[in-house]
């Protein structure tokens, strides 16, 4: 078959791959539609230590089934799947407790590192275990359904957070996963978003995405405004969708005495924490892993229409042209946000 292969780092080839082989419990899925994730772009270069090559990236992904292992009658060829990014195991401790994202050996698709490696969906056909499998309903498209990952990761921050549907909530980050934080916010009820990033495009797409209210990080007004919107208080919550030291701990200066972050971002191993402010404020601070079944909901959010995941969507290409849109992602160019590509 073929496939985007990332040879060395930075060096991206599509190229003739062996065919996979599954097992009694796994279907062979023919992709149709396979999306580029900013983990993928920041893995590429090594500087995650999440991508060691040779590794075929790719977990946001979605296709037909092609073949299934012996041990499988839920599933057969012909069905239109998605799948989590999360292959865990189902008799795992944390899993039984219900919480399989957290589960112990757990790998992710696409991902290559000291403790796992897991070929992933940017080529012809992959390997999914059936019990990751989740059915695209008929008016959903297969790039529709490959950007269902990035958008229950969004769901699954909301659904560990307390949310308050007249709290005035701050999502710092409106790249992929924070437009659908916001999206997601807004179906959920919640009456006052405020979105804040670097970019003024993102901006206004976050405004279309339903923020009530957007700003720049660096606005030397930023602390007074959100004073007069919070009547001097503080956001009571805020997702933080970045993970650098600079954008957490502007999260933690704007929220109020006993307000809560969740911190879905993390292009940073290790930041610096004003811990003085955290105690003597009692703030909530806690992170959120990937997804814990959130697949479902988010599936019907888009088959009814609740949630537009095209609104992310800036290109779709040729899996053989991956390699230039990688390059492009990586150089940030401007108004690029999410590229799905097809093999």
């Amino acid at each position: 078959m073929k496939a985007l292969v990332l040879e060395s780092y930075n060096n991206l080839t599509y190229k003739d791959v062996e065919n996979p082989i599954i097992n009694d419990n796994e279907v062979l899925v023919k992709v149709k539609a396979v999306g580029i994730c900013g983990s993928d772009v920041h893995g590429m270069d090594g500087s995650t230590g999440r991508r060691v090559p040779p590794i075929i990236m790719g977990h946001e992904a979605s296709g037909i089934i092609h073949e299934v292992g012996n041990n499988i009658t839920a599933w057969k060829p012909g069905d239109r799947v998605t799948f989590d990014s999360t292959i865990y195991n189902e008799d795992d401790w944390f899993t039984k407790k219900g919480m399989y994202n957290l589960s112990d050996n757990r790998m992710v698709l696409g991902v290559s590192c000291n403790e796992f490696k897991r070929g992933g969906a940017f080529a012809e056909y992959v390997v999914i275990p059936q019990h990751i499998l989740y059915k695209i309903p008929e008016n959903v498209s297969f790039s529709q359904a490959a950007m269902t990952e990035p958008a229950a990761v969004a769901l699954h921050a909301l659904n560990i957070s307390d949310l308050d549907k007249n709290a005035t909530i701050l999502v710092v980050g409106s790249g992929m996963v924070g437009m659908f934080v916001i999206q997601l916010l807004k179906i959920k009820g919640v009456k006052t978003i405020i979105a804040v990033d670097t970019e003024t495009d993102r901006l206004e797409k976050a405004k279309q995405s339903g923020a009530d209210h957007i700003f720049k990080p660096d606005d030397k007004e930023l602390p007074n405004l959100i004073n007069q919107i919070t009547g001097n208080r503080g956001v009571d919550l805020v997702f933080e969708v970045v993970g650098l030291s600079e954008t957490i701990n502007k999260s933690i200066s704007l929220l109020r005495k006993g307000g809560a972050l969740t911190i879905i971002g993390n292009l940073s191993k290790t930041i610096e924490l004003p811990l003085q402010a955290v105690v003597t404020r009692q703030l909530k601070i806690q992170g959120s892993c990937t997804i814990n079944g959130e697949y479902e909901e988010v599936l019907e959010y888009i088959s009814n229409g609740k949630l537009n995941v095209e609104r992310i969507l800036s290109a779709e290409a040729p899996l053989e042209e991956g390699a230039s849109w990688f390059d492009r992602l990586y150089k940030k160019e401007k108004g690029l946000m999410k590229v799905i590509l097809k093999p």
